[in-house]
């Protein structure tokens, strides 16, 4: 298994609608010290992200014009995109406390349990135009369900480090949530055409479909389902109640997420 392979115009031709995939390892014991200060060992990365998103902003403008001209985003840029997300992604993964490993400071680590398969290709003209628009439903439900999951961060925190690892229903919800966030944010780099989709899991394709890691294929239990549709409420209650997300603003990882996410 790669981690984020490369398909340039040099290599075979990519899937036009291939979803973005996330691989993560099944929950194992994680250290409880850690896990209490992840969000502090994690500002380092949230700093290099920061940076890191400006540049890729700039890439993802000028890879729209590209793209309008050329039918795909240029090899150079769609490479930059890619490895920027996959390091957001590996970011974001452990602040959410999917993996006790601590993320490395590179755009291309050769071995990390955490991976996403980007594959770049051809795209439909008339859908890059209109992008931004395209991708407002989309928007809607990342917004949503990733809301919800962090207006309850701190009791996630809590039962992990309890626990010294993370329960099997809350693992399958939180990566759902980080691999819909992914779809998402590929979807507004152009990093594919396919639009962002299943967020409650592939259990309806997984069958005869080969096994690469414990999120790929996602089967969701009727825990972790129930876990993805209290986040969605969780959200909705958020977006109508401006209180109810300010009084859940007093976790401090809602800026670190949204610090990393951006």
């Amino acid at each position: 298994m790669t981690q984020q392979p490369w398909s340039g115009s040099g290599g075979p031709p990519a899937p036009v609608e291939w979803l973005p995939a996330l691989d993560i390892p099944a929950p194992e014991h994680q250290n409880r010290l850690t896990v209490f200060f992840r969000a502090l060992l994690l500002i380092p990365h949230f700093i290099v992200l920061f940076v890191l998103s400006i540049v890729a902003f700039f890439a993802t403008v000028a890879g729209w014009f590209a793209a309008l001209v050329l039918g795909r985003l240029p090899d150079p840029i769609a490479e930059f995109l890619t490895h920027y997300l996959g390091y957001r992604v590996r970011v974001m993964a452990s602040l959410m406390l999917l993996t006790g490993s601590y993320p490395p400071f590179a755009l291309t680590p050769p071995d990390f349990p955490v991976r996403i398969e980007v594959r770049p290709g051809p795209l439909n003209r008339l859908a890059v135009f209109f992008r931004l628009i395209l991708m407002i439903p989309a928007a809607i439900v990342q917004s949503l369900v990733s809301s919800g999951w962090w207006c309850l961060s701190f009791i996630w925190w809590l039962i992990t480090l309890i626990l010294g690892r993370m329960p099997g229903p809350l693992f399958e919800a939180t990566a759902a949530t980080l691999r819909y966030m992914t779809r998402f944010d590929a979807y507004t780099m152009m990093l594919t055409s396919a639009y962002p989709k299943k967020l409650f899991g592939d259990r309806a394709e997984a069958v005869g479909v080969p096994v690469h890691s414990a999120t790929r294929p996602l089967l969701i239990s009727s825990g972790g389902q129930a876990l993805l549709v209290l986040f969605l409420v969780l959200g909705i209650i958020g977006a109508v109640t401006p209180s109810f997300t300010t009084s859940s603003d007093s976790w401090d990882w809602d800026a670190a997420a949204s610090a990393a996410h951006r």
